[in-house]
């Protein structure tokens, strides 16, 4: 089942992001527990998962960002998605992209972004594979020093 997130998840979905960013700290203060409770209470950023047998197995983030050009359509930008590494390879992945991108058309947006720090070419093919194009814009990223 594809769904939005609910308070309830919050340690499965923190189970995938380790998956996905094994050598982030672990935090203790509460402070990731807050920042899923913002995203869960802004309409404008979804967190979705997809549950198979009661268990978590997906999740992706999507960002509904307001805009100005384009008559005011929104575009959206898509982070974290991950597959329990279990799970890879049998549709789960096109799966939770399917529904994360139906969710920024139904918001209007005229666009979906995603970045990926992957140089493996099955993941430059999946992302292909769900409707994006790698030709269309070039992205730069900072961090601050």
């Amino acid at each position: 089942m594809f769904r939005e997130a609910r308070a309830g998840d919050f340690e499965h979905i923190l189970r995938l992001y380790r998956q996905l960013q094994p050598h982030d700290p672990v935090l203790s203060d509460g402070s990731d527990a807050a920042v899923f409770q913002q995203i869960l209470d802004s309409p404008a950023l979804r967190l979705f998962v997809l549950e198979r047998d009661g268990a978590i197995v997906a999740t992706a983030y999507l960002n509904v960002i307001p805009n100005l050009t384009r008559a005011a359509s929104p575009y959206a930008v898509i982070e974290n998605v991950v597959v329990d590494e279990s799970r890879r390879g049998t549709g789960l992945g096109k799966q939770i992209m399917a529904g994360t991108l139906q969710a920024a058309w139904d918001a209007g947006c005229y666009k979906a972004m995603l970045q990926t720090g992957s140089s493996q070419p099955a993941t430059h093919a999946f992302y292909r594979a769900c409707g994006f194009t790698a030709d269309a814009k070039t992205a730069y990223l900072a961090r601050p020093s």
